[in-house]
């Protein structure tokens, strides 16, 4: 295979050659705008509105939960900057302007999990929102932005893996240098396609959003659509992060792998347990959309919403 220009991509495979993908969308003023940002933040939006199209559905107030929502965005953002800066500290410790340049990429999927869970826990309490009905909600979000946010990837050349046959296969010029660079070259060639894992996980993602919102129809309690989420998407990252040849790396463990096969192992039991225990509370159980809780609120709710009608 010859050499590719940086921003040439090709699927030799599918007879696709020198197709132009850059990483910038336009600049404004001089201010470059890049792909990757306005992928992610589409798949932002469009969870968002998916979900605030939800929360009564969950007998959730919604304009009490757009509030944690953003907040969850917020900590999403720093969540997810934080660990992957923090997974390459060599890297930024040389120059700690970079770590505020997201612009190329350097945004870690589970450490954006882990912060959005954590600042919107804080934000339920403080707003008074159910916490595991939210974060039902929310699965099914994260589901979408992650699916369409992974396209962000494809326009930054990267989360690719290693080399493949398959009819799929992918190279460009950056991915070429990338792996002159930072791999074994006698084990994964710069000259042969690779694997496109950002188009498993976007796959598996858009899919797992579907089995949620059916399953979301029939759930027996809350945090069920949580506890799935984690199973799904643990499933389909330890097996596609064992492609990848940029992995963020502990010594010689993946990270993200080793994370991924612990909570897809620890939501597999507690769906067990707790599918188990609802089973033997029977009517006993109540969801909290059916709790009077939940019915008062959302009745004040309305009463609000009608009266700041009339006085318009």
């Amino acid at each position: 295979m010859t050499k590719l220009n940086d921003y040439e991509i090709s699927f030799p495979y599918l007879g696709i050659e020198d197709l132009p993908v850059k990483s910038e969308a336009f600049s404004i003023f001089g201010i470059s705008v890049a792909w990757y940002g306005i992928i992610i933040t589409c798949g932002m939006i469009i969870a968002i509105l998916f979900g605030l199209s939800q929360m009564k559905r969950f007998g959730l107030d919604p304009d009490r939960a757009f509030d944690v929502i953003i907040g969850g965005i917020v900590g999403g953002i720093v969540g997810a900057r934080a660990y992957y800066v923090a997974m390459n500290w060599d890297y930024y410790a040389g120059d700690i302007k970079l770590i505020f340049n997201t612009r190329n990429g350097g945004l870690a999927i589970y450490g954006g999990i882990i912060g959005a869970m954590l600042v919107g826990a804080v934000m339920c309490r403080i707003r008074k929102v159910k916490l595991l009905p939210l974060l039902d909600v929310a699965s099914m979000g994260f589901l979408i932005g992650q699916g369409i946010g992974r396209w962000g990837n494809f326009f930054n050349h990267e989360a690719f893996g290693t080399n493949t046959s398959l009819p799929w296969g992918m190279t460009s010029g950056k991915i070429q240098q990338w792996i002159t660079e930072n791999c074994d070259t006698s084990v994964v060639s710069p000259d042969l396609p690779v694997h496109p894992c950002f188009l498993y996980e976007s796959v598996w993602c858009l899919l797992g959003f579907v089995v949620l919102f059916i399953i979301s129809k029939h759930r027996k309690f809350d945090g069920q659509l949580l506890l799935t989420y984690i199973l799904w998407y643990g499933a389909e990252r330890a097996v596609v992060e064992g492609l990848r040849t940029d992995s963020l790396m502990l010594g010689n463990i993946r990270i993200s792998q080793l994370l991924a096969i612990v909570s897809s192992l620890a939501a597999f039991i507690l769906l067990i347990v707790f599918s188990s225990r609802v089973k033997r509370m029977g009517e006993d159980y109540v969801l909290y959309r059916d709790s009077e809780e939940s019915k008062k609120l959302l009745a004040d709710a309305e009463e609000k919403a009608n009266k700041d009608k009339k006085k318009k």
